[in-house]
């Protein structure tokens, strides 16, 4: 009778430990740090290996080198944090991955020369990665923040090129716009990832995910880039993503209401008293003729609608490419997914964003709704003039980002209980029930 009464059972019944869970097991999972690297190692791969001029002249091969070997980089990293390859249902990927199929198809056909396989190759990789990274698409904003240190990293180097040599940040060849000097990057890139974060940034503050302070370090030195690469496509995608994004958030949040009143009143303020400051930043010294002809695109894009083609060819495109004809640039991502996936192509695309499209309209006022909004319309919008959505591009890795945001959270697997033996009853109680 010596025993711990607390510890002890009645008699008969048999000793049972009780367990409780430890704080490690009921604390869910969290996304490991090295998923940021290989974000960043993607968003490396993505930076292109053509562009101005650097302070030290860097060989395109070894530019090559470095962006595949980040792709192949990231996609073995990806994987040894997913060895059991865990992956979330994803439309998005499903029909990323099913524009491999017109991809392959028109790149065997070898039109586009043994480059076109290579591409296919890439964008396997590119496609594969995600997958491997959909395991901790959690409806958060974690790939949010992921993407805006990594591309402020990339404006990083840009402000440290225009420090080091302005001469060769802001060259005569591309109208005294800010172009990579560090790393060849071109105003239109640049632009891009400055409206990026800057958009993505201001949401964030608006639903009080970063203090003010921490996020105008990042805000106030990406508009000065913008406004040095004299990006109109990138300036209008900022301010109509934006405009949508922070409208879905009006019915619910005072702080949208409030930044919205504060636009309104700037923009009518600048509009009235920087109307020809403005003006000439928009124009960039071009005629208004230039400017209609979209800087000379609707030439390259009159020329490839004419050009004759198969039916094959009509259907599945020439293969992947450069995203040139002619020696010019597309500069349209449906026309270059026109010309090198053809209609099956497009169909694909135009799937992809509608389907993401849908998705964040169907969900409730939330800031990874906003988000994912701002993302999807500014990729919308660019386009227009910028191609991209038919291969492994930052435009891509835009939508991943928005459908990471629109991904249902993941369900916490319940907490196994203990089971409870059954108490031994003596034969003579049974009987006497």
């Amino acid at each position: 009778m010596g025993g711990d009464l607390r510890r002890a059972g009645l008699p008969g019944e048999a000793d049972v430990a009780v367990t409780r869970p430890s704080a490690a097991e009921a604390r869910p999972t969290g996304t490991p740090r090295s998923v940021g690297v290989v974000w960043g190692l993607l968003i490396l791969n993505t930076l292109g290996s053509a562009g101005a001029k650097t302070v030290i002249p860097l060989p395109r091969s070894l530019i090559q080198v470095v962006t595949m070997g980040a792709l192949v980089a990231a996609f073995t990293l990806a994987l040894a944090l997913n060895l059991r390859l865990r992956i979330r249902a994803s439309a998005f990927l499903l029909l990323l991955t099913l524009l491999l199929v017109p991809s392959v198809i028109s790149s065997l056909q070898l039109e586009s020369g043994l480059g076109a396989l290579f591409r296919c190759a890439r964008l396997a990789l590119f496609i594969g990665t995600l997958w491997l990274l959909s395991r901790w698409w959690d409806g958060g904003t974690t790939f949010v923040r992921h993407h805006i240190r990594m591309y402020f990293a990339v404006l990083g180097s840009v402000a440290a090129g225009l420090l080091v040599s302005p001469g060769a940040a802001l060259p005569d060849l591309y109208g005294g716009r800010l172009v990579g000097a560090l790393w060849p990057l071109t105003p239109p890139q640049i632009g891009q990832y400055a409206a990026v974060i800057v958009g993505l940034t201001v949401l964030l503050v608006l639903g009080r995910r970063t203090d003010k302070a921490g996020a105008a370090v990042v805000i106030v030195p990406s508009l000065v880039l913008l406004a040095l690469t004299h990006t109109r496509t990138a300036t209008l995608g900022l301010l109509i993503g934006l405009a949508l994004a922070v409208g879905s958030l009006l019915l619910t949040s005072a702080a949208a209401r409030r930044f919205v009143t504060w636009a309104v009143l700037c923009g009518a303020v600048a509009a009235v008293g920087f109307a020809s400051a403005l003006r000439a930043w928009f124009l960039r010294g071009q005629s208004q003729e230039y400017l209609t002809s979209l800087t000379g695109r609707a030439t390259v894009w009159d020329a490839l609608l004419a050009a004759p083609r198969s039916a094959v060819e009509t259907l599945f495109g020439v293969g992947l490419g450069d995203k040139s004809f002619g020696g010019l640039p597309i500069d349209n991502s449906w026309l270059a997914v026109y010309h090198e996936q053809g209609l099956t192509g497009i169909a694909l695309v135009a799937a992809l964003i509608l389907v993401l499209g849908g998705v964040a309209l169907l969900r409730p006022p939330s800031l990874p709704r906003a988000c994912a909004l701002f993302l999807i319309s500014y990729c919308a919008i660019a386009s227009y003039t910028e191609a991209g959505l038919g291969d492994a591009s930052p435009y891509l890795l835009h939508l991943a980002v928005a459908a990471s945001l629109l991904a249902a959270p993941a369900e916490a697997a319940p907490l196994a209980t203990p089971a409870v033996p059954r108490r031994h009853v003596p034969r003579w109680a049974r009987d006497r029930r």
